[in-house]
């Protein structure tokens, strides 16, 4: 009888400590995949700040070089490839020799009905794509407004202070 009992437990054992072993390996699988995609997120968070980084940089150095150009913003309009006058301009922030922005010309609504290849208020907006990070692509645009140069004379349209031509 002794020896009966002992055959019908045999294996028991060996069967728990499958159950934990795999449900311990379970949890390991998860807690390492948990952990991989929150690198991975980490990674992509850091990439999307250096991207909008990298877009305000393109504004940053273009900006000279759009306000001198201002007579030529109307053949820049409504074009998909970024303006010859603005080859001069460093587009390499990281110096590998590799562009790491593109800028446009974009009109703003100064007209009905809108025409995006024609501005009449000397006011465009300047769009900065940084093409760096691919994974987290980021564009800035910036208001761009050309006032013209010069003294303000008091008896101007509009006057200096918008005093209405106090003359």
């Amino acid at each position: 009888m002794n020896l009966v009992n002992r055959c019908t437990e045999r294996g028991s054992a060996m069967l728990v400590t499958m159950i934990v072993s795999a449900a311990l390996m379970a949890g390991a699988a998860a807690l390492v995949s948990v952990q991989l995609h929150a690198t991975r997120n980490a990674g992509l968070t850091r990439s999307s700040i250096s991207a909008v980084h990298c877009a305000e940089a393109g504004l940053a150095a273009a900006h000279a070089a759009v306000a001198a150009n201002h007579a030529q913003w109307n053949a820049a309009l409504g074009q998909s490839t970024e303006p010859g006058w603005l080859a001069a301009v460093d587009h390499d922030l990281d110096g590998d020799g590799v562009a790491d922005f593109a800028i446009k010309l974009r009109d703003n609504d100064d007209e009905t009905p809108a025409d995006p290849a024609h501005d009449n208020d000397l006011s465009v907006f300047v769009v900065s794509t940084c093409t760096k990070y691919l994974d987290t692509p980021a564009q800035i645009s910036e208001l761009v407004r050309f006032n013209g140069a010069g003294n303000c004379y008091q008896a101007q349209l509009g006057g200096c202070g918008g005093n209405a031509n106090a003359n």
